[in-house]
């Protein structure tokens, strides 16, 4: 193999990030309806959608390009945009719905942290304008290693799909 072997192990692949720099899924707009991946997840089986949970006003699911192993997502079902623009029902199942992500991120992963939070509007950094989600990751000691760091690549030890089996039944 010789040289060319060696030039393989110095380099970091992560060909699945282009699909998201890329903007794979993102709608062209913001409106509702089929291009919205949020409108269109919960119209799916659980499965086919990577939703964990689902309530009477929002509802739990992977993120497709996740941060860390196990990162969800809690969508209000509704097509909405910004929090101020939330009911208060809206608003409540959101908060109760992070804080059971947690307690089943703890239970099946023990995660020792979290970082937790929403980016609204595009200047704000949302991939999905139109759309209000909640970022729940689960963070570990060590997890920010010389991977990411200098390769700009994440070790991701299990599949979304396995991570959504493993959260949806402990969700009970």
């Amino acid at each position: 193999m010789g040289d060319d072997w060696q030039a393989v192990w110095d380099r970091l692949w992560n060909p699945q990030r282009m699909a998201y720099i890329k903007g794979h899924d993102k709608p062209a707009h913001d409106d509702a309806g089929d291009e919205c991946p949020f409108c269109a997840a919960p119209g799916r089986d659980d499965a086919a959608g990577l939703v964990v949970a689902r309530g009477e006003l929002v509802y739990v699911l992977m993120n497709l390009y996740p941060y860390n192993a196990g990162h969800v997502m809690v969508c209000p079902y509704r097509h909405v945009a910004d929090y101020t623009e939330v009911t208060a029902g809206e608003a409540a199942e959101i908060a109760s719905f992070t804080q059971r992500a947690m307690t089943t991120l703890r239970e099946v992963s023990a995660a020792q942290g979290f970082n937790i939070g929403m980016n609204q509007g595009r200047a704000g950094g949302a991939g999905i304008v139109g759309h209000l989600h909640q970022h729940v990751v689960p963070r570990w000691g060590g997890d920010t290693n010389f991977l990411s760091v200098v390769g700009g690549a994440k070790s991701m030890p299990q599949l979304l799909a396995e991570s959504r089996a493993l959260l949806a039944e402990a969700w009970g």
